[in-house]
């Protein structure tokens, strides 16, 4: 057995998301906003053109990397909105942004290379670096700091085995958008660090309030050590899908594509059909960000009428990224209180890398109804601890 992976623990946002539903099955009143799924349906035109892929046959092997249709389409949107030189003989489409993720690691990681993970983070960029034999490195961000990302936090982690370093914005959970600033020295900190590459993982950059994230791949001193992952699951409803995609340095698309072809092979004809199309979706996509924002406003509005909680209104994503100051409560007995006081569920700070505050993670991407109604429960569970 591969002792690795026995030790590996599952994901925390499946296990809560599984028994959301197990609680779900036996009471439908329970609220569960532990996952990251976003409630609409994927839409009709997206799914129209990967039912015109089926029908008329495209139900076969496709080239490895993706096709060229959807290749180019990528490339052009990354080239677009992101201001990245992107080349789309650099592009994979993958199942999923996760797969993504995972197949660059593997392909820039030795074994014993050590890989910087920005905490709070994403459960799940630990433990895909182990798997690849790396050795992640925490580096933490502090809530008082509003977990703004610094050079002197990346210099105090950084060792001559560092290779990589994994960022996320839009972030989850935080919420927090990469400022100019904070890519300034995050830039700085590269230049002085030749030997280290950057996967920045953008999957939420289309849901923003505000200012756009920026896209380290557009600073040209650096774009050649970026690996840009980006997917369809968050910002066109297509979770199910399990289409991603990575646009790499040449040296690293070379290793990854290599990976790719021995284990997934391809991503369906068809679906990458519904992907050309999701490219052309920038009204549904807008349609359902303005959603996500009055959701924000209203869930994150009330819970800072609530004594002793308090949530900075997120930049990004949809997350509501949540402070309990109350006394004798740590996250896990916080999400365990709320779960069985207010029926609702939501993700403990601690699955993240958070451990200073108690702090949780609720996701907003949930009927606008339920996000009202699990804001008054919450409400009342926390003032009946007096």
């Amino acid at each position: 057995m591969n002792h690795i992976l026995e030790q590996m623990q599952p994901s925390a946002s499946m296990q809560l998301m599984a028994r959301a539903k197990a609680m779900q099955e036996k009471d439908p009143g329970v609220i569960g906003l532990a996952g990251g799924e976003p409630d609409f349906p994927t839409p009709a035109r997206i799914c129209m053109a990967a039912m015109r892929g089926l029908t008329e046959g495209d139900t076969h092997y496709t080239p490895a990397p993706g096709i060229p249709a959807l290749r180019e389409a990528i490339a052009e949107k990354l080239r677009r909105e992101n201001g990245i030189d992107a080349d789309a003989a650099r592009v994979l489409v993958t199942p999923g942004g996760k797969n993504a993720i995972y197949t660059a690691v593997c392909a820039i990681l030795d074994p014993g290379d050590e890989a910087l993970v920005l905490d709070p983070s994403w459960v799940s960029y630990a433990p895909i670096v182990s798997a690849a034999q790396g050795a992640p490195v925490r580096v933490k961000l502090h809530a008082a700091a509003r977990y703004r990302l610094t050079r002197e936090a990346l210099e105090a982690a950084v060792t001559e085995r560092t290779r990589l370093l994994i960022i996320n914005y839009p972030n989850n959970p935080t919420g927090r958008i990469l400022h100019a600033d904070e890519a300034d020295a995050l830039e700085a900190f590269l230049l002085a660090h030749p030997r280290v590459l950057l996967l920045s993982d953008e999957i939420y950059e289309a849901i923003v309030y505000g200012e756009r994230s920026v896209s380290m791949g557009a600073r040209p001193s650096v774009a050649e050590r970026v690996v840009t992952v980006n997917g369809f699951s968050k910002c066109a409803a297509m979770t199910g899908w399990r289409i991603g995609y990575l646009h790499a340095p040449r040296e690293v698309f070379a290793a990854a594509s290599k990976l790719y072809s021995h284990s997934v092979s391809c991503v369906s004809g068809f679906l990458q059909a519904g992907a050309v199309e999701a490219l052309r979706c920038a009204r549904e996509i807008e349609d359902m960000r303005l959603v996500y924002e009055q959701r924000r406003d209203l869930f994150i509005g009330a819970l800072n009428e609530i004594p002793g909680v308090h949530a900075d209104y997120p930049e990004g994503a949809f997350y509501a990224w949540v402070r309990f100051d109350l006394p004798g409560m740590d996250a896990a007995a916080m999400s365990e209180y709320l779960m069985e006081k207010a029926r609702v569920v939501g993700m403990p700070g601690t699955a993240y890398g958070e451990e200073e505050i108690c702090a949780m993670r609720f996701s907003f991407a949930n009927a606008t109804g339920d996000m009202a109604e699990a804001a008054r429960r919450i409400r009342e569970a926390v003032l009946a601890l007096g």
